[in-house]
C-alpha cells in the first residue's frame, strides 16, 4: 500500500471541490489491483513501529524460492529491489490476477489464482485450505493482509525456512462510526489468536507485535475511494447507498485507527 506517511497523520493534500463534485470524482477513480497511488497525495498513513517492506527486502535476497500469499495487483512484491530466482504469488479475487500477471511477467513471477484461506479469526478445527504447492517448497511466505490456514504455510515452508505477515486486528473498526453506520459484530483476531495458529502449525514465534496505524483523509472524495479499494472495511460499501452516509461524514474530522499486527515465524 503506498500512501504517503509521515510521523503524524493530517499532512494529506485536499482536493477543493464541492461534496457532490469529490464524490462523483471517487466514483470514476481506478480501483484495478492493489494500487493507491491515485490517492497518494490526499491520504496519510501513521509509519508502524516495523517496516514490513524492509522486513521482505532483508528476508527474500537469502531465499532461493519465496511464495507472497495474496499479491493484490503485484504491486508490493514489483516494489522490492530483489526477488529469487523462484518467486511465485498468489491471489484469491479473479479481477487481481490478469493485473497482477501482467505486472509481475517482467521480474518472472508467475501469479496464480487460489481461492485462499477461511479469515483467521474463524477458523476451526475442520481440513486445512490447502495451498497449491509441494511440501517444504518455500524458504520464505511473505503474507500481507491476507487470511492464511498456518498449517498449510508451515506445510510449504522447508525446514528453517520464516513466514513474514503483517495483519489487521479486529480491535478498531472506525470506519462504520465515521460513517455514522453500525458495526457488524465481528470475531476477535487479535495477537494472542495470532501466535496460538503459528505455534499449534508447529512455527517457532521469533518475532510478534503490535502497533497502531492513524489514516488521515484529506477529503471525503479520499476517504470514499479508500473504502472503494478496501471494501471489506465496511462490507457492502458503495458510492450509491452509502452516498448520504459520506456526505454527512464530509463536516466531520476523516481520521480513523487500526490495528496492525506483526508476526515472523520460523518453521
Amino acid at each position: 500500500m503506498r500512501l504517503r506517511t509521515g510521523k503524524t497523520a493530517g499532512h494529506a493534500e485536499r482536493v477543493h471541490g464541492t461534496v457532490t463534485q469529490l464524490l462523483d470524482e471517487a466514483a470514476r477513480a481506478p480501483v484495478a489491483g492493489w494500487d493507491f497511488a491515485w490517492g497518494a497525495e490526499r491520504v496519510t498513513v501513521s509509519p508502524l513501529p516495523w517496516d514490513f517492506t524492509a522486513l521482505a527486502a532483508a528476508a527474500l535476497p537469502l531465499a532461493t524460492a519465496a511464495l507472497d500469499m495474496g499479491t493484490g495487483g503485484g504491486e508490493f512484491l514489483d516494489g522490492l529491489p530483489v526477488i529469487p530466482a523462484r518467486m511465485v504469488a498468489t491471489e484469491s479475487w479473479p479481477p487481481n490476477v490478469p493485473v497482477a500477471a501482467r505486472r509481475l511477467a517482467r521480474r518472472g513471477v508467475p501469479v496464480i489464482h487460489s481461492a485462499g484461506a477461511v479469515d483467521n479469526a474463524v477458523q476451526g478445527a475442520g481440513p486445512a485450505d490447502r495451498l497449491p504447492f509441494r511440501d517444504a517448497a518455500f524458504d520464505i511466505v511473505l503474507n500481507r493482509h491476507e487470511a492464511f490456514d498456518a498449517a498449510e504455510v508451515a506445510r510449504v515452508l522447508a525446514p528453517g525456512g520464516r513466514f513474514l505477515t503483517q495483519q489487521a486486528g479486529s480491535g478498531q473498526d472506525q470506519f462504520h462510526a465515521l460513517l455514522g453506520l453500525r458495526p457488524p459484530s465481528r470475531p476477535a483476531f487479535d495477537m494472542d489468536l495470532l501466535i496460538g495458529q503459528a505455534l499449534r502449525a508447529g512455527l517457532a514465534v521469533e518475532d510478534a507485535r503490535a502497533g497502531l496505524e492513524t489514516v488521515s483523509f484529506a477529503d471525503v472524495g479520499a476517504l470514499a475511494w479508500y473504502l472503494r479499494m478496501v471494501p471489506w472495511a465496511v462490507p457492502g460499501f458503495d458510492l450509491v447507498s452509502h452516498r448520504r452516509a459520506l456526505e454527512a461524514a464530509s463536516a466531520r474530522d476523516l481520521v480513523v485507527y487500526q490495528d496492525r499486527l506483526l508476526l515472523i515465524g520460523r518453521r
